[in-house]
């Protein structure tokens, strides 16, 4: 579901909107398409190309572990279970755009005054989701490691 969602989300605006041109809904929250041919925060976005096979395959190789990870995960810890598949779900949506265009469409800016968060997809935002109920899931689960 993650991964169509934001395939759909991104063929939606790259169809909709203009690149570059902010579609602006309130004072800190807008819609500008974006191509980002680096990894977060636009990371190596610069480097000449090599970055796109190398972020495939890092995401492919993480999408692999979890993967794994979630077919042992006890079908008891359903909070897990939702936060590996976001995570998993979000990076292979990035890894279609980065395989297809050689980088990958963002469009959520959140700003405030001058400061402006680098831009995003639904993607990523299942990754961050994932991986803060990751978090809360280790922090407060009531099972000690190794117990499944």
């Amino acid at each position: 579901m993650v991964v169509a969602l934001d395939q759909i989300t991104k063929q939606w605006v790259t169809a909709a909107l203009t690149y570059g041109e902010p579609v602006v809904f309130t004072p800190f929250f807008n819609f500008t398409l974006l191509h980002n041919p680096g990894a977060a925060f636009s990371f190596l976005s610069e480097a000449g190309g090599w970055q796109r096979w190398f972020f495939t395959a890092m995401a492919l190789g993480v999408s692999v572990a979890l993967v794994i990870w979630l077919a042992r995960v006890c079908v008891t810890k359903p909070l897990e279970s939702l936060a590996l598949a976001l995570i998993l779900g979000g990076a292979l949506g990035n890894v279609y755009d980065r395989v297809l265009l050689g980088y990958v469409v963002d469009f959520i800016v959140v700003h405030y005054r001058s400061y402006h968060f680098p831009a995003f997809n639904i993607a990523d935002s299942a990754i961050t989701v994932g991986a803060f109920l990751l978090i809360i899931d280790m922090l407060f689960s009531k099972e000690k490691p190794g117990h499944d």
